[in-house]
């Protein structure tokens, strides 16, 4: 098999890197030879965090180039218009509609961008951009955010319900198992 690329793009404290490592373990559970590279930005104080995963029959690097990805899963707004560049031609943004303002946004410095659906779509891009933060919430959880995009990103996948559900299962605290079986089943009906 070609080796694939995902990019998880957003925000430090978002969920960006349990959301890679859930779909690392289902990429392996799969029988693939998955590479995972994090790549923080600053993360603890809210800046731009980036997560490649490739997977295939053999992987030799864990990082993607600029026009390599299959898909960017995006926290974000910003963030999926920041990563843009590194779509493929046939490639497909998944993307959060919330907007979180960065901090010259937040110290008055500029303004948040506006119509960032319509100008990345004005690319040509394939854009699935719909409000996870919602879905979150109704499953109980902001922080919820991510599971609901795994959810979504799951209609792109021919795996069953079932293997996503294990990967969550070895992925999040027992506690919160629930709550994110419920984001992931919101974000797949979407």
């Amino acid at each position: 098999m070609e080796t694939r690329n995902i990019m998880i793009v957003g925000v430090g404290g978002q969920g960006t890197l349990l959301a890679s490592k859930l779909l690392g373990k289902l990429l392996l559970g799969k029988g693939y030879d998955v590479k995972v590279s994090e790549v923080h930005g600053m993360s603890q104080r809210g800046g731009s965090v980036v997560t490649y995963v490739r997977y295939g029959d053999k992987v030799y690097s864990p990082v993607i180039d600029k026009g390599e990805a299959d898909v960017i899963i995006s926290f974000e707004m910003l963030e999926a218009a920041r990563w843009v560049e590194y779509l493929k031609p046939d490639g497909v943004i998944i993307t959060n509609t919330q907007q979180v303002n960065p901090m010259p946004v937040i110290i008055g410095a500029c303004d948040y961008p506006e119509n960032l659906v319509d100008k990345i779509k004005d690319l040509g891009v394939k854009l699935d951009a719909f409000d996870a933060l919602s879905l979150a919430e109704q499953a109980g959880s902001s922080k919820a955010v991510n599971i609901v995009l795994m959810g979504r990103l799951s209609k792109f996948f021919d795996f069953t319900d079932e293997e996503w559900l294990l990967a969550i299962e070895q992925s999040v605290p027992q506690k919160f198992l629930e709550l994110n079986k419920k984001a992931f089943a919101l974000g797949r009906e979407f």
